[in-house]
């Protein structure tokens, strides 16, 4: 099924039901009063988390909901009932932004969440209400008031406490299978990974989420390939983690690459190259010794700001259980 992480839809909430105009008649009371009833108040359009909804998938055809309206009032003092109210369910980590104004409305990031997106109208008034001393046999009543439509546009944003990037064939996706419970598509081709997966890791009682997003290249700012669209759903990570392919460089060309993505971070977002992130070295299975130990001493001469750095081999577990533990350390210091 195709992942889907942003839809437009259209909301439309209940009218209120209109106030009745009656008078009392009944056998051997020829003068009965007014008791016509109020309307019913239009339904409400809400918007609830989900936690069982991973994609937007629901709404790439369905795109219009409408509240019932509401009923109109009738004699004896009858109320009208109320409209029936629409529930909308997302996935935690949907953002509501008003189209119209370009506003963000809500944040889903909470089970059971619940939103009001879209009031519906009010109840009109019947001609009982308008009864006074001064006038007996009112003839006024009041329409029901229109219910509020909107365009939203609901824009999901994974929530993940880690997330992984790195150029095509890094191994971001057997180290995301390797860490967590993720079930990720592992090949040897570029792009084997098309959608962001989500893998819980749990070491004793403590856990994190991690997030693996397709390969991003050179260029993916401006439209080339297909990682900077997933960009955003490592916008609520606390930690990145930069997974570099060991076998592809050579000692004069190891901060090119890591500035390759470093680059395409900060032209995506400012804020987005801004999480902290930690460099992992990856297929050190497949290096010699002697090689992994200039790059381990290139790395301690070049790389500053305290930069943490590790050597691993995702598909063979190497460092990886260490790597897991720092990360918990991390996250659940903070």
């Amino acid at each position: 099924m195709k992942f889907v992480d942003s839809a437009t839809i259209h909301v439309s909430a209940g009218n209120g039901g209109h106030g009745c105009i009656s008078f009392r008649r009944e056998k051997f009371i020829p003068k009965g009063g007014p008791d016509g009833g109020d309307g019913g108040d239009g339904g409400n359009v809400w918007i609830i988390s989900d936690l069982n909804m991973n994609s937007l998938t629901d709404y790439r055809i369905k795109k219009i909901f409408c509240a019932e309206n509401g009923k109109n009032g009738s004699n004896a003092n009858s109320s009208g009932k109320k409209g029936k109210d629409v529930l909308i369910r997302v996935p935690l980590g949907t953002r509501i932004l008003n189209v119209d104004t370009n506003t963000i409305v809500a944040d889903i990031q909470d089970k059971n969440q619940k939103i009001l997106i879209a009031k519906g109208g009010w109840h009109g008034l019947g001609n009982s209400r308008f009864k006074s001393s001064t006038n007996q046999s009112p003839r006024k009543n009041t329409k029901g008031s229109l219910g509020e439509y909107k365009i939203i546009l609901l824009e999901l944003i994974l929530i993940a406490d880690v997330g992984t990037l790195g150029l095509p064939n890094s191994g971001k996706s057997t180290l995301t299978s390797s860490l967590s419970n993720a079930k990720t598509k592992i090949d040897y081709y570029p792009f084997s990974t098309l959608n962001p997966i989500l893998g819980t890791v749990k070491i004793k009682k403590r856990k994190f989420i991690i997030a693996d997003i397709p390969g991003i290249i050179k260029g993916a700012s401006s439209g080339v390939g297909l990682g900077i669209k997933f960009l955003k759903h490592l916008s609520r990570c606390r930690l990145l983690l930069h997974i570099v392919d060991t076998t592809t460089i050579k000692k004069k060309n190891i901060n090119k690459i890591i500035f390759i993505i470093l680059k395409e971070l900060k032209n995506f977002d400012e804020l987005l190259s801004k999480i902290p992130r930690w460099l992992i070295f990856n297929k050190i299975d497949i290096l010699t010794k002697k090689k992994i130990n200039k790059i381990m001493m290139y790395m301690t001469k070049k790389i500053q700001n305290n930069q943490k750095y590790y050597f691993i081999s995702a598909k063979n577990n190497i460092g990886t259980k260490k790597l897991s533990k720092d990360i918990i350390k991390y996250l659940y210091k903070k």
